[in-house]
């Protein structure tokens, strides 16, 4: 796709942004013309990753996203480094435990709704100061987070309950011009991914990924490349009329 320079001028920070999603987006935003700022917990990953995004354009600081200080310091030092905030993505994620309810453990409940949950709200409650009209707030939910399956009650109450902080969100700032809204990705052709199918099937990664393929109306997992077309399009103007919506890019799995 060419680029239109949709974002130019705009600065945007990405939590999970040394993840295939993460970075697919910052490529997308990058190239239309906004600068990056990439959270996450991989130094090395994050330090890589704008240095391709390029040193001009792009910076990182490694980020635990349940710490609120820790959020709190990277978006203000997003805000200084490029002197404003205009597009937020929540996208920090863990995979939690995959048990029947009986045995789920509850660490591992408290861990995944930390990391997804709290850690949206997080993101939300510190750059929300800094935004002004035509802001663009999203949050990485998943498919779960309109559906549901067996034995993930962590990954999808915290998918859902993304959803229900988006909602709450975009009708507090929408007065502001602010808008918020949440993407749905199915099945990803990604190392998260296929940890997860490994988990969920007890297959290896090949037969796994074809057992959810066979879920999937259009028979494919999607590329972390699609997800940030997605991503782009609800950071853009494209989408200046959107706000409180659930975006699925699932390959039809929620219709």
């Amino acid at each position: 796709m060419a680029a239109m320079n949709r974002l130019d001028g705009k600065t945007a920070v990405i939590t999970g942004g040394e993840g295939s999603i993460g970075m697919a987006t910052a490529r997308a935003f990058a190239a239309e013309g906004a600068n990056v700022f990439l959270a996450g917990i991989s130094g090395p990953d994050l330090e890589a990753g704008a240095a391709e995004l390029g040193a001009g354009r792009a910076d990182w600081k490694v980020t635990d996203v349940t710490d609120s200080a820790q959020v709190k310091a990277t978006v203000d030092a997003a805000v200084e480094r490029f002197g404003r905030l205009d597009i937020v993505v929540a996208n920090a994620g863990i995979i939690g435990a995959t048990s029947p309810i009986a045995d789920y453990p509850e660490d591992a409940f408290d861990a995944t709704l930390a990391v997804h949950v709290r850690g949206a709200f997080l993101l939300a409650k510190h750059a929300v100061p800094h935004l002004t009209g035509g802001a663009s707030i999203i949050f990485t939910s998943s498919v779960v987070g309109l559906t549901a399956a067996p034995h993930i009650a962590g990954y999808s109450t915290a998918k859902h309950a993304q959803v229900g902080l988006m909602r709450t969100l975009a009708a507090e700032l929408a007065p502001r011009g602010i808008r918020v809204n949440t993407i749905h990705p199915g099945p990803v052709d990604n190392e998260f991914q296929h940890r997860v199918e490994e988990a969920a099937t007890g297959a290896d990664r090949s037969a796994a990924a074809e057992i959810f393929n066979t879920m999937i109306p259009l028979g494919r997992h999607a590329s972390p490349d699609e997800v940030a077309r997605a991503m782009l399009f609800l950071a853009s103007d494209d989408s200046s009329f959107m706000t409180g919506a659930t975006l699925a890019i699932d390959g039809g799995m929620s219709s």
